[in-house]
């Protein structure tokens, strides 16, 4: 039936995608539906149409049936498809010419006469003169995960019957370019399971075009929009040939405005096509818009904004003084905002009230509590990639203070501390201490949106707090005594505590299984909020800072603590990396189990080391490591996240480059060696100081808080080994609930639960069913998370605030960060995504996103550490000043501005590093 290949753009019924509440999943649905039939495009403009004060130019969409029926008379696309289905992700000349080749193919395949005839009758209906835009329209564009923004191809000013077919088919051949190839690969989509529909419309011939971004596309600011607008149509823009005006527009008022030098512009020919031409001197700086044009677009812009849920970018033409819209799609690339879906779109209330199936907070981003200010746990946590639902969830009900989501990340909401002008120092200070970059974000904020601040209501605990008033006073602890046994109290009560967990998960299953974790996640918080647990800790970080303070001041040493923690005992988490040296010990004399292990890809391959020579040795160390570090792994905060003991092979590379770099002892020695020269550094700290005046008493001092640091710095990592110890008791049982679920056929792979939040998972488990599609809807979220850039600080506005070292005492050309561990180092940068891709050779300096306990047996191997994330109290600051190591972290883009090979200098005490070449 001809009425399946072409649509009147008026006749497309699309849904309301992007809506809230149950309706909302409906209009989804029925969106994915009509985006099946036309596309992504068209199902958008038939939204766009039925908005209120909304003009989009008539037309008719060729559906994705006519595609299908141009498949179809190609045979051979079906093989070529196929191949380019099993190229790998390197090669690059092959999906060019296998591409050209599908291109041509489509291009060279006749349109049937009955797809051929409605087009016609269609065109008929404007008479044969009339020009149009020919665009495409692909099921997977205009995605709230995916723009696909200019994939596909578009052509303007499109004259003629025949004309117009030849650029249908174009755009049919156009789902097959390079770019739109790479694209789908990049984001996990099949393209088998892709179609083309193609969108027809009448040509507007305006006098200034352009695009509207209804968020801050740099900043994320929801509150102010920005427009960019060229003369003629907007190809110029699009093209890059011409400087747009640029207009920013927040409360209908225009606060910033920038007027391009446009010395082109494109036009419409006559006849059909389009040309680049010169702009007349007098108009090039003559802005294309009007303010009071700019606002009324915003206005017109915010209107789609509503409708669609989520901020957009807006295609617009302005004739005859009039605003078109060519296109509107979701802006994919905004960080969300505590409240939205991935998409930036609200969602539902959860089970819990607060948020939602994919554990990501469900209100309107405000609670009705106004303007809030957000600060990233990741960043606190060395963990800044996003989070599957499972582990946000597990996370938020272990977590000591309220947590919000956004973007697959936790944030926690400090709004109230900042607020109370009592609390607002503390804060900044405590946060400048640890990372001064959140601190000036944080500053940052609070000169621009103060009064805001001010007035926003306190909507949960502070940080730190339990959140209910004390009924009175309670007198301030007695101080705490420098004493190693307090520390071993600490651990003895914590490893009782997971042994019991150890004996009681084992007989829980079923529905009892999650009743039991709830109770088990309270005694969790318990052992973590331990007040004793916590004034070691900070006993430890404060004798830090006093001697790093103090010895600056009387001696002029910087960062002296970095030498005098050396080798301090206790640090379970060095003691990790030094033990993987003895683990090298024992395998280095077995040249067969060396080969072994650099041919091992299975991950039971332990149990054939029995076979070689050395080898039952070499399985009994391997394993014997593996029962005192094996739940951990790289961002174990993500109980989801693959362990050590899971994923033995990961630390495959590792254990080989220590075996390569190193000799029989190295961990002792090691060890030794900076006891050693903490012992001296405290001699002669002491000597110096007794010669000033006072020095007796200034020694004395200083000789208190040594003794007081290295007791008690070393349990700074315990409280994580023992968090990652209990989450993979928690893991081992839930994963044996999933494997019931998937032996009952209510998931495909135990992996699944992943996507589900912990209570879905236990609902899913009294029920035995889980929402249909619910799962594949978090894979598509969790991948677009991915692409995410999480910021240290985050509004309710939506703004990303870094914050910038404010310095002057940075060489020019050198690269800024905070300094963690002194010492100067020059060497070869190794910039390393992956710890299990590691390979190192002695006196490499690692260049790192982050680095969390996990990474510390690769610190032993290193002579220097370069972070793009991190603070002076984080773990691996922490470890590199355990061993000595000289350390800058919270680089801006050092992974990207270093590149791999290239000779660098650490400045640890500097803060800084230099790019030599």
């Amino acid at each position: 039936m001809t009425e399946q290949y072409v649509l009147d753009l008026r006749e497309i019924h699309a849904g309301e995608a992007g809506r809230t509440g149950e309706a909302g999943r409906t209009g989804d649905a029925e969106f994915g539906r009509t985006a099946a039939l036309v596309g992504g495009k068209a199902a958008g403009l038939a939204q766009l149409a039925r908005i209120e004060g909304v003009r989009v130019p008539g037309g008719f969409c060729v559906t994705t049936h006519a595609f299908r029926r141009i498949l179809a008379a190609a045979p051979s696309l079906g093989g070529l498809l196929d191949r380019l289905a099993r190229l790998g992700p390197d090669d690059g000349e092959a999906v060019r010419a296998l591409s050209a080749e599908i291109r041509r193919t489509v291009e060279g395949t006749a349109v049937p006469d009955d797809i051929a005839a409605p087009i016609t009758r269609a065109l008929a209906r404007d008479g044969g003169a009339a020009a149009y835009a020919v665009r495409s329209s692909a099921t997977a564009e205009d995605l709230p995960t995916a723009s696909f923004a200019g994939q596909q191809d578009t052509y303007l000013n499109v004259v003629g019957t025949e004309a117009v077919l030849a650029h249908i088919s174009r755009c049919w051949a156009s789902l097959f370019t390079e770019r739109a190839v790479v694209y789908r690969r990049r984001h996990g989509i099949d393209h088998r399971g892709v179609r083309m529909a193609v969108v027809v419309q009448r040509m507007v011939l305006p006098q200034a075009a352009g695009v509207l971004f209804t968020a801050d596309p740099v900043t994320g600011d929801r509150r102010t929009a920005t427009v960019e607008a060229v003369p003629g149509l907007g190809e110029a823009l699009v093209s890059g040939s011409v400087n747009p005006d640029v207009f920013r527009v927040r409360d209908d008022e225009v606060v910033g405005a920038t007027t391009g030098a446009k010395e082109r512009a494109v036009h419409a020919l006559p006849g059909g096509g389009v040309r680049e031409e010169a702009v007349a001197p007098e108009l090039r700086e003559r802005p294309a818009l009007t303010r009071a044009q700019a606002v009324r677009l915003v206005r017109l812009g915010r209107r789609i904004e509503e409708r669609f849920g989520c901020p957009q970018d807006i295609e617009w033409c302005l004739a005859d003084g009039e605003f078109q819209i060519v296109q509107s799609r979701p802006v994919t690339t905004l960080f969300p905002v505590p409240g939205e879906t991935g998409d930036g779109t609200p969602g539902t209330p959860g089970t819990d009230g607060t948020h939602g199936a994919d554990g990501t907070d469900r209100t309107d981003g405000t609670d009705g509590r106004g303007y809030r200010v957000y600060v990233s746990v990741g960043h606190q946590q060395m963990m800044t990639d996003p989070m599957k639902a499972l582990g946000l969830s597990v996370w938020r009900l272990t977590a000591m203070v309220p947590m919000r989501v956004a973007g697959g990340r936790l944030f926690v909401d400090v709004t109230p501390r900042l607020a109370s002008p009592a609390s607002r120092g503390p804060l900044l200070d405590l946060m400048g201490r640890g990372d001064p970059l959140v601190r000036d974000a944080l500053e940052t904020v609070l000169a621009r949106e103060g009064e805001r601040v001010a007035l926003a209501a306190p909507s949960s605990p502070a940080p730190g707090s339990t959140g209910a008033a004390p009924a009175r006073a309670e007198a301030a602890p007695p101080p705490l005594e420098t004493d190693p046994a307090v520390v071993a109290g600490l651990i003895a009560r914590s490893e009782a505590s997971v042994a019991a967990l150890r004996r009681e998960i084992r007989t829980k299953s079923g529905p009892e299984l999650f009743d039991f974790l709830l109770t088990a996640f309270e005694e969790h918080k318990r052992v973590l909020g331990d007040p004793l647990s916590i004034r070691v800790i900070m006993a430890g970080m404060e004798a830090t800072w006093w001697l790093n303070d103090k010895l600056a001041e009387w001696l002029g040493e910087k960062n002296a603590a970095d030498t005098l923690t050396l080798s301090a005992p206790g640090n379970v988490t060095s003691e990790m990396g030094l033990v993987l040296l003895d683990v090298a010990d024992v395998i280095r004399p077995y040249p067969e189990v060396v080969a072994w292990l650099r041919d091992a890809r299975d991950e039971d391959f332990p149990d054939g080391l029995a076979k070689v020579a050395g080898g039952p040795e070499a399985r009994e160390a391997l394993e014997g490591y593996l029962d005192r570090y094996g739940m951990r792994c790289v961002g174990e905060i993500d109980l989801t996240r693959p362990r050590w003991s899971e994923r033995p092979t990961a630390l495959v590379p590792v254990l080989l480059d220590h075996v390569r770099n190193f000799g029989p002892g190295a961990a002792a020695r090691r060890f030794e060696e900076g006891r050693r020269a903490a012992r001296e550094k405290e001699q002669d700290v002491l000597t110096r100081l007794r010669a000033l005046p006072d020095g007796e008493r200034r020694a004395a001092e200083t000789k208190r808080m040594i003794d007081r640091v290295r007791t008690f710095i070393g349990y700074r990592e315990y409280p994580k080994y023992g968090i990652v110890s209990r989450y993979f008791l928690y893991k081992q049982a839930l994963l044996e609930e999933a494997g019931r679920l998937v032996r009952d056929g209510v998931l495909a792979a135990r992996e699944d639960v992943y996507h589900l939040t912990f209570q879905e998972f236990a609902d899913a488990v009294r029920t035995r069913r889980v929402e249909p599609g619910l799962v594949r809807r978090r894979e598509e979220e969790f991948r677009s998370y991915r692409a995410l850039t999480p910021p240290r600080v985050l509004t309710s506005d939506g703004e990303c605030v870094t914050g910038e070292y404010r310095r002057d005492d940075v060489p020019d050309g050198a690269l800024t960060g905070l300094p963690v561990s002194a010492g100067t180092v020059e060497g070869r940068a190794r910039v390393v995504t992956d710890l299990a891709g590691a390979a190192l050779e002695a006196g490499d300096i690692l260049v790192t996103a982050y680095t969390d306990p996990s990474w510390s047996p690769l610190f032993v191997g290193i002579a220097g550490l370069v972070t793009e994330v991190g603070g002076l109290m984080t773990h691996g600051a922490v470890i590199a000043r355990e061993y000595g190591l000289p350390a800058v972290v919270g680089v801006e883009g050092a992974t990207r501005l270093i590149r791999d090979g290239q000779r660098i200098r650490v400045h640890g005490a500097g803060g800084y590093v230099e790019i030599l070449g």
